[in-house]
């Protein structure tokens, strides 16, 4: 009986320590994920909006041929489809990166 229990302790230790190991690996692709940038664009290149794995955006280029003072609309389409593009693309980053950590797990609470 205490043969089974120690080995049920060791058990017990390694899912602790794979745990944490996990942890320490997500944390490290996190951080990865902040310094990695995707691109999205519109309007032909007009208009790209760069976005980090953790769906942050870090800048906004708009070439001066995309600004029509009587077509704002247009522009801000264009802005708005960028946007989207680059955060679809962020959000593929951050899924793929993270399933390397977790073995394709979904885990709750994990933030994706």
């Amino acid at each position: 009986m205490i043969a089974a229990m120690s080995t049920g302790f060791g058990d017990m230790q390694g899912l602790l320590k794979q745990a944490q190991e996990m942890q320490r690996r997500m944390q490290d692709t996190q951080r990865s994920l902040g310094e990695r940038i995707v691109e999205g664009t519109a309007g032909g290149g007009m208009v790209k909006v760069y976005v980090n794995g953790q769906m942050e955006i870090q800048a906004v280029k708009i070439q001066k041929a995309a600004v029509d003072p009587d077509d704002v609309d247009g522009l801000e389409d264009l802005v708005t489809a960028a946007v989207r593009q680059a955060l679809v693309a962020a959000k593929e980053l951050r899924d793929r990166e993270m399933a390397k950590v977790t073995g394709g797990m979904n885990l709750p609470g994990m933030g994706f």
